[in-house]
């Protein structure tokens, strides 16, 4: 799945894996790895590639405004959600999980993106979204309905990359206090068909971006309903 959609990060990487084993403190610290592996390259080409272009600082613009309004938000929940993830029973944590998954595909399938009308929203749907992020990686959505209202187009990409980077990384320190087994080795060798899944995630983008992808959305929509359901039955 993963190979076909690397942009989709763990929303669409957790659900199947959780059917393969449902404790998600095996497969996190793998998926948090790759990903603080994946945002940290991506953004350092973004800014170090092809800097003698004229337009290259503004197509690769970092908006630290953001990244400062919202980790002041978002940090105490994110903080919460993580000892959740710890101390939680794991076949609550994976109902809550499939929940998630099951409600984002639904915005999939009906075309209707989360979005934050401003003001108390915004501050709602960043404490909702970290502390989803502590406890799945899976607030990517609410984050983002946040950040389109306050972030230029070209600033997006580079923006939420550190802001990822960041939040992946008090995961990963918290996996670390709690003596969690990171699974180093496993994500090591892991790295490369995640490389090869990120690379064709990100022309799949391409294509996208090109065409109609509503009807795609919507049939991945549909795929993620039906994991969603056979995972929360499972967890039941």
């Amino acid at each position: 799945m993963r190979s076909g959609i690397g942009f989709g990060g763990a929303l669409f990487t957790l659900p199947f894996l959780l059917l393969v084993h449902d404790d998600p403190l095996i497969f996190l610290p793998i998926i948090s790895i790759h990903l603080l592996f994946f945002a940290s390259t991506t953004l350092l080409s973004d800014q170090y590639l092809g800097r003698d272009k004229p337009d290259h600082k503004v197509q690769t613009e970092v908006n630290w405004w953001f990244i400062r309004y919202s980790m002041a938000i978002m940090i105490i929940p994110k903080i919460a959600g993580v000892v959740g993830l710890l101390v939680l029973p794991v076949d609550l944590i994976n109902l809550i999980i499939f929940a998630l998954i099951g409600a984002y595909a639904l915005t999939y399938i009906f075309d209707k993106p989360m979005r934050s009308r401003g003001g108390i929203m915004d501050i709602v749907f960043l404490v909702i979204g970290a502390y989803i992020s502590g406890t799945s990686l899976v607030g990517g959505p609410l984050i983002i309905a946040v950040a389109l209202r306050h972030i230029k187009p070209n600033q997006f990409r580079s923006t939420l990359f550190v802001i990822w980077f960041i939040l992946v990384g008090i995961k990963m320190i918290g996996f670390t206090l709690a003596d969690v087994d990171l699974q180093f080795t496993n994500a090591l060798l892991l790295l490369p068909f995640a490389a090869i899944g990120h690379l064709i995630g990100l022309k799949t983008h391409q294509w996208l971006l090109q065409r109609d992808n509503r009807s795609f959305y919507r049939n991945i929509g549909w795929i993620l309903l039906i994991t969603s359901c056979v995972g929360a039955v499972q967890a039941i």
